[in-house]
């Protein structure tokens, strides 16, 4: 603990995930921590409430993780609650008509650890095959600059086939990255590719929460609480007010002045409670040039179990993956079989309506597993996040801040800051922790709070 931060006081605007892992990297360095949720729980876009058309309590939209995840990990690990999620080494891929494929690494050092699976798999040709190791070795050479090249023309200029891209490149970056390969930086592209298939077998395990998420991240109460600062749930921060020796932050109930600040809240939230000064309109004109992308999360109860698998991606259809509840978190024991498909950068399925989505979904579940033709619904529930994550758009960068700004009190978190990361749980926590950091440095006593990247394994050692 540093004596230089101990008692200094952080006002935290927003409970997602940015703001959680702020506040608890802030708690550690002593500083008295008052975090502020609009919501009646945290977690954000990661959250879990009770729905009221069900009954149920369900996810906004299916969050996963990966093994090179650092430092959501480290803040699992940091909570306590690392034991509540579900880690596989292997992922399904099932085709219309219900051909299975099992991708699992082999024994064989990085990068070479998943060619058998793909030698093995009958999803592709060898031309698609080829291609695809055409693409994957393109990539060994580095990190590309955040340019304005979409990465579908790249994968273009690398001669992908048709069938490489549709089946391959599409179904892991869309449901990454939340958007279409056309409107995605090939940095980033590049970036999951290297993590999940490259670097290390461990990088590419999957990782599943087995509770429902608000549950999950309701520890960062209990430690924030533990550590002497609050959490006001159902608390709206509608403006702050910066100066040089702190900062005021105004809710329906009155201004509260705090030494620092973290704005942690989505983007577009934060645009609309910015201060008027130079600094706040230079930060709402970057701010412009980030769109939201929508998911949406088709939720369906069965009469009984119509597929073994607890999860699998969904080739060539509107519904991307299947994720079986039932299966994977705890307490979901009984008769029947909960599931939830998952379509990302949904924008077709936005203007539908519940009946329309459903059908849709229902009509290609049952070509994958042919059990639900002779299976009830017995209840439904179509859950649409418009603003469940930005585009990581070609040239994106520029516009995303640094934890650090011109206001000498205020700091920013969010997945949309400058975290080298694209919008996942990742690069959120990341953002909380690089705040920390800053803050910390301010006060003249810099703690480092982010993890070290997962060490590159086999082969990669040597290739960089």
């Amino acid at each position: 603990m540093s004596a230089t931060s101990q008692g200094k006081s952080v006002g935290i605007i927003g409970g997602g995930l940015a703001g959680l892992a702020a506040g608890c990297a802030l708690a550690d360095a002593g500083m008295k921590v008052t975090l502020f949720e609009r919501r009646p729980y945290v977690g954000g876009r990661a959250s879990s409430y009770e729905h009221p058309g069900t009954g149920e309590v369900v996810d906004n939209c299916q969050h996963v993780l990966f093994g090179c995840c650092t430092n959501l990990i480290d803040f699992y690990k940091k909570l306590g609650v690392a034991d509540k999620i579900g880690w596989s080494s292997n992922i399904n891929f099932i085709e219309p008509g219900g051909r299975l494929t099992v991708f699992a690494p082999s024994k064989l050092p990085a990068p070479l650890h998943n060619v058998l699976a793909f030698i093995r798999s009958p999803l592709f040709s060898l031309g698609d095959k080829l291609a695809i190791a055409r693409g994957l070795t393109a990539m060994l050479r580095g990190l590309p600059e955040d340019s304005s090249q979409d990465f579908l023309t790249w994968l273009r200029e690398q001669k992908q086939t048709p069938q490489a891209i549709k089946r391959f490149w599409e179904p892991v970056l869309i449901s990454a990255l939340t958007e279409d390969l056309d409107r995605i930086s090939v940095r980033y592209a590049t970036k999951v590719f290297r993590e999940l298939f490259l670097f290390s077998a461990e990088g590419g395990k999957m990782g599943v929460p087995t509770i429902p998420l608000s549950d999950l991240y309701a520890a960062a109460i209990d430690y924030i609480r533990k550590r002497d600062g609050e959490v006001l749930l159902r608390t709206v921060v509608t403006g702050f007010n910066p100066a040089a020796d702190g900062v005021t932050l105004t809710t329906a109930s009155g201004e509260t002045n705090f030494d620092y600040a973290v704005v942690a809240a989505p983007f577009q939230t934060v645009a609309g409670i910015l201060p008027t000064d130079t600094v706040g309109e230079n930060l709402k004109a970057k701010l412009q040039h980030f769109e939201p992308s929508p998911i949406t999360g088709i939720h369906l109860w069965f009469d009984r179990e119509v597929t073994p698998l607890p999860h699998a991606a969904l080739m060539d259809r509107t519904i991307q993956w299947m994720y079986q509840k039932s299966k994977l978190q705890e307490n979901r024991q009984g008769p029947g079989s909960y599931m939830e498909l998952v379509v990302s950068a949904s924008k077709s399925l936005v203007p539908k309506s519940r009946e329309e989505v459903l059908e849709i979904a229902l009509r290609e579940l049952a070509e994958f597993f042919p059990a639900v033709k002779d299976a009830t619904v017995t209840k439904s529930a179509v859950v649409k996040e418009v603003y469940a994550a930005y585009a990581i758009l070609p040239g994106l960068d520029e516009f995303r801040p640094e934890a650090a700004t011109a206001w000498p009190r205020v700091f920013l978190a969010g997945d949309w800051t400058a975290t080298e990361w694209p919008a996942t749980m990742e690069g959120a926590v990341r953002s909380g922790y690089l705040s920390a950091d800053a803050i910390t440095a301010a006060i003249g006593q810099r703690q480092e709070f982010i993890v070290a990247d997962l060490p590159k394994a086999g082969l990669m050692k040597l290739l960089g």
